[in-house]
């Protein structure tokens, strides 16, 4: 039985110094992942309606920094068969990317890749613990050219349509030609930015974020308010659009262009996280927290 004891006691770096190996991998995953994101901020934070993505990164560096001290020294309970797996399929998937220059690969391989090494450190219940964290790093990684395109055009016509007859129904002279909408002597074309998917994908990772902040008890209630938060981030996208053709309206098209534009962008996600939190507390009239068990069962 000494033999298999052996082989079960933890590594020496997770001995003597826990947060050595945890630390040298960091260092590597920021030399590894570098330029990555470099590409990112030249190719796409820096457009129009994409500015997002460092928060988001921000956001699941935060959730990874709060359920760090939940795991524990590493290297107790390692899933090295499957970390070792999951790890390659993540190295395999930033090969491809970076070699291909494929920036939806080199970006979404974070994922496995994080995975992986959480398997092989702390094991699968290091995996259960980090999950949401690695999960929420998929709203770091930027969509397909395809999916975007495919997506963006119906949505597009589905708010600028629902904007004209929100506008016309308040008795305005509003017109329509595809995405271009007319109002008095001025044109506005709905742009992606203000309508498209980027915007919508956003919106609900600032949901999700959302979800992980409240921590509701009530799995149905989770269900019901992560499924609207589509829903939530149309409106929102329809409220920027109304809200840019009234001031062209009002106030020109100067304005309409200049900084009332770029804070439509702020008001969208204003108004996606009002509606939110609005939403959440009427399914709270009807679907209740659980009381939380308490520790140890006792009372």
């Amino acid at each position: 039985m000494t033999g298999p004891q052996h082989a079960l006691t933890p590594l020496p770096a997770a001995t003597g110094a826990p947060w050595l190996m945890p630390a040298l991998i960091g260092v590597a995953l920021i030399v590894l992942y570098a330029p990555t994101y470099a590409a990112l901020d030249r190719f796409v934070w820096n457009q129009v309606g994409q500015g997002h993505g460092p928060i988001m990164l921000a956001l699941a560096l935060w959730l990874a920094w709060q359920r760090y001290p939940l795991l524990g020294e590493p290297g107790r309970q390692p899933a090295n068969a499957a970390g070792t797996a999951v790890l390659l399929v993540g190295l395999l998937t930033y090969a491809v990317g970076r070699s291909q220059d494929v920036l939806f690969l080199d970006a979404a391989s974070q994922i496995p890749v994080a995975a992986g090494i959480v398997l092989l450190l702390w094991g699968w219940r290091g995996l259960k613990t980090m999950w949401f964290a690695i999960f929420f790093l998929l709203f770091v990684v930027p969509l397909p050219g395809s999916v975007v395109d495919a997506i963006t055009g119906p949505l597009k016509a589905a708010v600028s349509y629902v904007a004209e007859h929100l506008l016309y129904a308040f008795g305005y002279p509003v017109g329509r030609s595809g995405v271009t909408l007319t109002i008095g002597p001025y044109k506005l074309l709905v742009a992606d930015a203000c309508a498209g998917i980027n915007s919508v994908f956003a919106l609900e990772a600032i949901g999700v974020f959302y979800l992980s902040v409240v921590k509701h008890t009530n799995q149905m209630r989770n269900i019901a308010l992560a499924a609207l938060i589509v829903p939530i981030a149309f409106v929102a996208n329809v409220t920027r659009v109304v809200t840019l053709v009234l001031v062209t309206y009002y106030f020109g098209d100067e304005a309409g262009q200049g900084f009332v534009h770029d804070f439509a962008g702020i008001l969208l996600f204003m108004v996606a996280t009002m509606l939110t939190v609005a939403t959440d507390s009427v399914l709270g009239l009807f679907m209740k927290n659980k009381p939380a068990e308490p520790v140890g069962g006792a009372r």
